[in-house]
């Protein structure tokens, strides 16, 4: 033997209430399944009982009046048993059916303790029905033994002691049974509740995240594709005069070929891969607006980039950073693909440090193709460039400029303000 398995030592033995409780809990079981097999079982076992304590003279035991006729007895007996086989579907029916036959019972003095079944209909009073019925069971309970107390004044003890106390006992279980009920019922539709609400919150997050991914790749294959054409249409263009021009662009389209697979290769890695095994290459930020711009330049675009007012100390969330990135790529890329191709098509970027904001105006000269432009910016770029500003309480206006062109502007608070 190992001397691990030495200091664990024999496992421990289930204690008795883990079997008691398995045992009640495969007797519900059968019960939610068959309730008609076990009601019939119990009520069976109940109307003998009822028969043995007749046929055995065990009644006599415990009578007032020990002369009463067996086939009355009997008739009380089974009056009091048999009908308990209705006592979860129509409890109180069942309690006024019994009433004329307890009276019966200690009028006679016969005092049968089959009367005592009376209580298991308390019990589904108490555990079915509204409170307030059980004071219409207490009266019909009540009503002989008031009666009884009057007949035989020198045996009240005999007969009201022992209804009254399992009377008690009957009410007290059922409040408990039902209150250990409805708290159960509560935390199952507490549960339910929970975990409908998780399941709404993972459908709106898979949402949003659908929605995120859709943005990224647009932003990354449209831009790339853009730049592609140009190059694509330059060097098209240049293979004629200027063969060497031609390589060149070649060269770049397979550059921005490779980057643009790259980029889509992290993205759907982040999808496909385990969280650890997933690509946790660093978002763009401002810092990057170089590299981007210099793709643009390859494609044929001459863009001028300044920078005014000063960074504040602490730079903007990568977050900001981000969306003003995609602003400005998104701009330029719609310029590449919606402007005319002209020698003396230019584009400028001017990011603005003011108090408290960043601002990004990405202008150009080309006149915009009324199919493909429209005024009011409702293409599915600028769309989703309005969805990032407004991210971050940032606002986007897109249209024509006062001079021949098209601008966007995008305003971005550098810090969190109450939406």
């Amino acid at each position: 033997m190992t001397d691990d398995a030495t200091d664990q030592g024999p496992a421990p033995a289930t204690p008795l209430t883990g079997h008691l409780q398995r045992l009640f809990q495969r007797i519900r079981a059968f019960d939610r399944r068959r309730p008609a097999v076990w009601n019939g079982t119990l009520t069976t076992c109940w109307v003998l009982f009822a028969v043995l304590d007749v046929s055995t003279g065990g009644w006599r035991t415990v009578a007032v009046d020990r002369h009463v006729a067996e086939p009355l007895v009997f008739t009380m007996s089974a009056a009091f048993s048999a009908p308990l086989l209705w006592r979860r579907t129509h409890p109180l029916l069942v309690l006024a059916f019994m009433a004329p036959f307890s009276l019966v019972n200690v009028w006679t003095g016969a005092a049968v303790q089959a009367s005592l079944l009376q209580e298991i209909v308390v019990f589904n009073i108490a555990v079915r029905l509204p409170m307030r019925t059980l004071a219409w069971s207490g009266a019909l309970l009540a009503t002989p033994l008031a009666i009884a107390s009057v007949r035989f004044p020198d045996d009240g003890d005999q007969l009201l002691l022992p209804h009254v106390w399992v009377f008690a006992v009957a009410v007290l279980a059922g409040i408990l049974v039902r209150t250990r009920k409805e708290y159960t019922e509560a935390l199952v539709d507490r549960a339910d509740r929970l975990e409908r609400e998780r399941d709404q919150q993972a459908r709106l997050a898979a949402a949003a995240e659908r929605t995120r991914i859709a943005r990224e790749m647009h932003d990354i294959i449209g831009h790339n594709l853009s730049v592609i054409t140009g190059l694509a249409d330059g060097g098209s263009y240049a293979a004629a005069r200027s063969p060497e021009r031609a390589v060149q662009a070649l060269e770049a389209i397979g550059t921005t070929s490779r980057e643009a697979l790259a980029e889509l290769r992290r993205l759907l890695g982040v999808l496909r891969d385990q969280p650890e095994n997933a690509d946790r290459t660093p978002q763009p930020t401002l810092d990057d607006i170089d590299a981007l711009l210099e793709g643009v330049r390859r494609a044929g675009l001459p863009v001028l980039l300044r920078v005014q007012g000063t960074p504040p100390t602490h730079p903007p969330t990568p977050g900001r950073q981000l969306t003003a990135y995609r602003v400005v790529q998104e701009s330029l890329t719609n310029t590449l693909k919606h402007a005319p191709t002209s020698p003396s098509l230019t584009a400028e970027v001017t990011l603005t440090y003011r108090p408290g904001a960043l601002e990004a105006l990405i202008t150009d000269n080309g006149t915009p193709r009324p199919a493909e432009r429209t005024p009011d910016g409702t293409g599915q770029g600028i769309t989703g460039m309005r969805a990032r500003a407004s991210l971050y309480d940032g606002t986007l206006e897109a249209g024509p400029s006062t001079e021949p062109g098209w601008q966007v502007r995008l305003r971005l608070p550098l810090e969190d303000t109450p939406s």
